[in-house]
């Protein structure tokens, strides 16, 4: 095997993630329902009032220019009998834990990345899977194909599978043509494959980069990949020019992660489908605090962990991150508390004279971060506490704490056995 190919790494991700398991799930319900992957179909937004945004799409779809992250009404616009259909994480989760499984079986080293995409490690493998020749098909090909005939036929949807010697490479070959297919991209086909493609086609290249690049002429990968590294970096700034003239290049160390170390911190991060500016925060912003306060909130509680010091966690569009942290008077693990922290943190990074938003920035990844951790034991008590427990303390004040706390666990319980949209606050109206 020759040294490009001492590591064997492929990408998995589902074709058309929500939008194809929400189909399972209606054709579950309903066998004799339209099949939502053959109509113009989209996943995302308010299916009443039609605001929101797209976040997944059929192919029939893409044929009418519908795309991911556009507003709902522009969608409309371009495709008027768009079908549209409600989020389901609950049925999300259960497919993707499906999947992961199934991709378990055929290695040890396996990094889910999101709930619909996951590298493994195929290093040596050819031990088990190079005699396991299909269709003609030699060693690695056969095994992505096993891999894709399983899914498809045993949880009914199709992936895409990217096969290179690293990481960086194999996700570039899970893009190329869609659904149900294998494609290689090992640095040897990086001069053919990867570098006549648009720069904006870059995986980590956003928008604003990729616009910086093109008014200096450099419109495809290739262009950026024959630019001087050092010529990149006065550009866009040390990092992000180093990586991406390396990432042009076909250069990834990244290795398969398969184990965590014991978290000395818990975060939650998510690259936003647009760019978060002044004009659209109050749009997006809170359900994205709201999302991940959550998420690093059930993990604590999970863990038995508490946090002291919480903090926001930003990459602007030139690639650049910016934190702002709080260290608070005792430690929690509460949603609430949490997710009010990143609120006021979050204002403070970003408004003002002195604000992200105030120097033109614009936002393409938003995280909360939870840090400083104790198990509780050491708690100091504060106000509320003693005073709850203080022998002139009120039987009301007693017996709302005991009410506040049987439906704190009710919650958990609900949200652990059916997921945590399956139940949610009404309107006060």
């Amino acid at each position: 095997m020759s040294d490009e190919k001492s590591r064997l790494i492929f990408h998995v991700d589902v074709n058309s993630a929500f939008l194809s398991w929400s189909a399972l799930k209606q054709l579950q319900e309903d066998p004799d329902s339209v099949d939502l992957r053959t109509i113009p179909s989209a996943v995302g937004g308010d299916i009443q009032t039609r605001h929101g945004v797209i976040t997944a799409k059929s192919i029939p779809a893409k044929k009418y220019g519908v795309q991911t992250g556009e507003a709902v009404v522009k969608a409309l616009q371009k495709c008027p009998h768009l079908v549209l259909v409600r989020s389901d994480f609950t049925t999300y989760r259960k497919y993707s834990r499906q999947f992961i499984a199934i991709l378990e079986t055929y290695s040890d080293a396996v990094e889910q990345v999101s709930i619909d995409e996951a590298y493994m490690d195929m290093t040596g493998t050819e031990q088990l899977f190079g005699d396991s020749v299909q269709d003609g098909l030699p060693f690695p090909y056969c095994v992505a194909q096993k891999i894709r005939d399983e899914i498809r036929e045993t949880l009914g949807f199709t992936v895409n599978v990217g096969i290179s010697s690293n990481k960086l490479l194999a996700k570039m070959a899970s893009d190329f043509e869609k659904p149900d297919k294998t494609h290689t991209l090992f640095p040897s086909e990086v001069p053919e494959k990867l570098w006549p493609l648009p720069i904006r086609e870059l995986h980590g290249c956003g928008a604003a980069t990729s616009k910086k690049l093109e008014t200096l002429g450099l419109y495809t990968i290739g262009d950026v990949a024959r630019t001087s590294q050092k010529l990149l970096q006065s550009i866009l700034g040390e990092k992000a020019g180093e990586y991406i003239w390396k990432s042009c290049n076909g250069i990834s160390e990244s290795p398969v992660h398969t184990e965590q170390e014991k978290a000395k911190s818990y975060s939650n991060e998510t690259t936003t489908t647009v760019d978060i500016s002044r004009e659209n925060l109050k749009e997006y912003m809170p359900d994205f605090l709201h999302r991940l306060s959550e998420k690093v909130s059930s993990r604590m509680i999970r863990d038995q962990i508490r946090a002291k010091t919480i903090g926001v966690i930003v990459k602007t569009g030139n690639f650049q991150r910016h934190t702002r942290q709080e260290t608070l008077p005792v430690s929690v693990n509460d949603c609430k508390t949490i997710e009010e922290t990143a609120i006021r943190l979050m204002n403070q990074l970003l408004l003002g004279e002195d604000g992200l938003f105030a120097k033109g920035e614009v936002l393409r990844l938003v995280g909360i971060s939870a840090a400083n951790l104790d198990d509780g034991a050491y708690r100091q008590i504060s106000l509320m506490d003693w005073m709850q427990e203080a022998p002139q303390v009120t039987a009301e004040v007693r017996q709302r704490k005991v009410r506040s706390e049987k439906l704190d666990n009710m919650m958990k319980e609900i949200n652990n056995r059916y997921g945590k949209d399956a139940v949610f606050q009404g309107n006060k109206n």
